[in-house]
């Protein structure tokens, strides 16, 4: 046997302590900005409300008024929050966003306006952005459809601009994300909900949402083109710690 090698055997290990966000005085603030009347800006704001965030809506935003509420939050002290969370609600493209004068936004101008050089009091601290938004014009017919895709066509992490962020996508990249015009989207409802019920790290409650949008929403429209069209949500974490909204609660079991 060779007696030559990288690794020192004799070297002392040190555990892996791995710890979750530290949390703070408050939960942190939740900047709603919501275009074109959406529904469920009631249902997030009493959600995020009942998380114990401090809560911001903004209605009807042009891109420029955009950047305006996400730069002057990015000017305020954070000091005493665990977090922050935007929720982005517009049409939208493929990397971009829509203002309420109809100029396109790209998403990533957007999140970089939180970064920790913009915003020192959230550093080392989970910024989330939630957005429902199309991402394309492509109806998604479901999931045996979708594997035939090349690996590349998700390009969310470039939203994502560095670490301690989260984006978290009604619908994968180039395809339509569904709204209910008297009940809202299924997206929003099914976040709101399991944000709720969930005590679970941010990670493990996004992948719920994204299981139940998955297997249980079909469109149901008078269209045959659209009919019984899939919704698959998704998202882009840069998180580098576990995130809890709850305080973690030990031996329990959760039913859907």
């Amino acid at each position: 046997m060779s007696s030559h090698g990288s690794e020192d055997h004799n070297a002392v290990k040190v555990p892996c302590v791995f710890e979750p966000y530290k949390k703070h005085k408050s939960i942190g603030k939740c900047l709603i900005i919501s275009n074109e009347h959406f529904l469920d800006e009631n249902l997030l704001s009493t959600t995020f409300k009942s998380l114990g965030f401090h809560v911001q809506v903004e209605k009807d935003l042009s891109a420029n008024e955009m950047i305006g509420a996400l730069r002057k939050v990015s000017k305020e002290n954070h000091a005493d929050n665990s977090c922050f969370v935007c929720v982005l609600m517009s049409h939208g493209e493929e990397g971009t966003i829509l203002g309420s004068d109809e100029r396109w936004i790209p998403v990533k101008t957007l999140t970089s306006l939180m970064t920790s050089d913009l915003c020192p009091s959230l550093c080392d601290k989970p910024k989330l952005f939630f957005l429902q938004a199309c991402r394309g014009l492509e109806y998604d017919p479901g999931v045996e459809a979708d594997s035939v895709g090349s690996p590349g066509e998700f390009f969310g992490i470039s939203d994502v601009p560095e670490v301690d962020f989260l984006c978290c996508y009604s619908t994968v990249e180039g395809y339509y994300s569904w709204r209910n015009p008297e009940r809202g989207s299924i997206f929003i409802h099914e976040l709101c909900k399991m944000l709720m019920n969930c005590h679970l790290e941010i990670s493990q409650i996004l992948t719920r949402v994204n299981h139940y949008v998955a297997n249980y929403f079909q469109s149901n429209t008078r269209d045959p083109d659209t009919n019984r069209k899939r919704q698959m949500p998704c998202f882009a974490s840069r998180l580098t710690k576990d995130f809890y909204l709850h305080v973690p609660e030990k031996k329990k079991k959760f039913h859907f």
